[in-house]
């Protein structure tokens, strides 16, 4: 798959599928559903409010892309661990996802606030605007299908490549409340990532 730099996604594919191996082979079997499995409570994003805020002056092509490619990411994200929720026992993918649903609410609200078409509008689970957008929902979805444990190395690598691309779009984000809302996604970002890891080390 081509790199996704281009769109405003810090990684390929390929990068994400090398990571993704490496982690489900570093460690043994997620064991099925018991109270550890259970991980991810305090994942819920807490941050994810819009700075109530009135535009005063336009995005530059480059910001508005930006936020176009963060609706996109998000939904991936988001409909991922649906995906993967519907399939596997442990409570991580749900709660992840829920938070994924409030970053997704908050870049739309930017959406519309600066006046952007969006992207993601009427579009049902697993359906994407872009191609690159339907591209890596396919690839990374078939990857995480093979185990739980994968589905796990999905989810970090996804959350990873988010925190790095979040980084490059605050680099070229001048409007406060597009900040605030960047920053808040990173954050919360950071503690899906966490959420992921201590699956993959158990």
């Amino acid at each position: 798959m081509k790199n996704l730099a281009s769109h405003g996604i810090g990684i390929s594919a390929a990068a994400l599928a090398i990571s993704i191996v490496a982690a489900a082979a570093a460690i043994a079997p997620v064991a099925a559903a018991g109270p550890q499995s259970r991980a991810g409570a305090g994942t819920a994003c807490t941050t994810c409010t819009v700075p109530a805020a009135t535009a005063t002056f336009p995005l530059t092509a480059a910001q508005a892309a930006d936020l176009r490619a963060m609706a996109e990411e998000e939904k991936v994200a988001r409909d991922l661990y649906l995906a993967f929720a519907a399939r596997y026992p442990s409570r991580v993918f749900d709660n992840i996802a829920k938070a994924e649903s409030a970053h997704l609410s908050a870049v739309r609200t930017l959406l519309s606030r600066y006046g952007i078409a969006d992207p993601t509008a009427g579009r049902a689970a697993g359906s994407f605007d872009s191609s690159w957008a339907r591209s890596l929902y396919g690839s990374l979805l078939a990857q995480g299908s093979v185990s739980e444990t994968a589905a796990f190395g999905v989810g970090k690598a996804v959350e990873v490549d988010d925190i790095a691309r979040l980084d490059a779009a605050l680099g070229r984000a001048t409007q406060a409340d597009v900040r605030q809302v960047y920053a808040n996604l990173r954050k919360a970002s950071t503690q899906h990532l966490r959420a992921f890891e201590r699956q993959l080390a158990r």
